[in-house]
Order: C-alpha cells, then sequence, then structure tokens
C-alpha cells in the first residue's frame, strides 16, 4: 500500500504534524483572541471561576498535548529529510528550521512556563470555591502564564510564515547566504524575546502584549524583521 512506503509514512507524519499544530495553534488563539479579552468584562469577571475550574482544565490538556506532538512530530520529520541526504545548509532548511526552532520554543513555554503557572491558578480556583483561601502567588503565576501565551501569540506568526516559505518561498535567499550572521541575527532576536517574556513583569517593552491589538502589530513587527533578516542575509 502507498501509503506504508517511504513517501507516505513521510506524508503521514506531515499530516499528523499539521493536525496537532491546528489544535495547538486553534487553542492559543482562544486563549488569547478570545478568552482573556472575555476575563476582562464584567460577565467574563463574574464567570471566570466557573471557566478556570470547568473549562481550562480541558483546554489546557488538548493545549499542551497539541503542543507536544506537533513537537514531536516536526523533529521526526526534520530528521527523515537529514536521512534522505538533505543538508543542514540548504534554504529548505534553512527555512524549516527557522519555523521549528521558534516552534520549539513555544512548545518549551508551554510545558515549562505556562502549563505549571496555569496549574497553581486551578487549585487556586478550587480552593476559594470550596470556601478556602486563594493560593499567595496565584495571581503573579496567571500573569506569567498570561505573559508567556501572548509570547507565543507573537511568535507563531513568524513561525508559521517560516514554515510556508519552507516549500513556497525559497527564491528569499539569494544564491550565497551567510548562515552564520542569518543564526547570530536569529539568536539575538529570538533570546530578545523570550528574555522579554520571562523577566519582570513591568517591563515597558511588555506593555504591547497588554492588549490583542497589541500582540498583532508585535507579532507583524517581529515577523517583518525575520523576514528582513532572511532576505537580505541569507
Amino acid at each position: 500500500m502507498t501509503i506504508f512506503s517511504g513517501e507516505g509514512i513521510e506524508f503521514l507524519l506531515r499530516w499528523f504534524h499539521f493536525v496537532a499544530g491546528i489544535t495547538w495553534i486553534g487553542v492559543l488563539y482562544y486563549f488569547n483572541l478570545i478568552q482573556t479579552p472575555f476575563f476582562g468584562t464584567e460577565l467574563g469577571g463574574q464567570a471566570r471561576s466557573f471557566v478556570v475550574r470547568g473549562l481550562l482544565p480541558n483546554a489546557l490538556w488538548w493545549f499542551r498535548w497539541g503542543a507536544m506532538f506537533t513537537f514531536a512530530t516536526g523533529w521526526l520529520i526534520v530528521l527523515q529529510r537529514l536521512g534522505h541526504g538533505e543538508s543542514l545548509a540548504s534554504v529548505r532548511m534553512t527555512l524549516i528550521l527557522t519555523g521549528g526552532l521558534i516552534g520549539t520554543l513555544m512548545w518549551a513555554n508551554v510545558w515549562f512556563v505556562i502549563w505549571p503557572a496555569q496549574q497553581v491558578v486551578i487549585k487556586s480556583a478550587e480552593q476559594v470555591a470550596s470556601g478556602g483561601q486563594a493560593l499567595p502567588d496565584a495571581a503573579a503565576r496567571g500573569a506569567r502564564a498570561g505573559l508567556a501565551s501572548r509570547t507565543n501569540t507573537l511568535l507563531s506568526f513568524t513561525m508559521l510564515f517560516f514554515m510556508g516559505a519552507a516549500s513556497h518561498l525559497q527564491q528569499i535567499a539569494s544564491g550565497s547566504p551567510n548562515l552564520v550572521l542569518y543564526w547570530l541575527f536569529f539568536v539575538v532576536l529570538i533570546a530578545a524575546i523570550e528574555a522579554n517574556a520571562l523577566l519582570g513583569p513591568g517591563l515597558p517593552s511588555q506593555k504591547p502584549l497588554a492588549t490583542v491589538s497589541g500582540t498583532i502589530h508585535a507579532a507583524l513587527a517581529a515577523l517583518i524583521v525575520f523576514y528582513l533578516n532572511a532576505e537580505f542575509v541569507l
């Protein structure tokens, strides 16, 4: 059967990667574009405890495991391409790795920043609902999770762009790419974005991520900078 051939296995990996990625990024956008602004309304404030205790645990399950399977299948695809002889220095692989490394950072934010913090938030809401006291660090952990989640939303624009560019925009690169300079600038930019998510709170650079429109504008600005790096350095 064709589906069990080498090409078919690669297709299945890509299909699973797409399904998991849509699940992960879809829930990410739900959290940041829909749920968080709703919590800022009067009705949302009244419903917050019910949502955190009732809906959030299930949503976070799909969120973190969508991230995990996107991460795992993505790197399996990369390893398969390398096993077939594709060079790490090729334009296609450089663009894939750009998106893949951003996706890996987003995955790490999900599992090591957002999920641990949200566990505290959920536990605190459950204690309050049962007549107890809120956990003292719940608010701060919730703010940290929110900032990391909005940072992931920002990064997702660039991640998705470069994943698509690997197949449809390889002409972005010149004939003599400077990979050292390209990756150096990439690392500096990614480190600055992640530091902005993990340091603070209260940094002036975090203010654009306080609103949906600010997050989208910051995401587009970051995408332009990453694109210009590829356009003029690759």
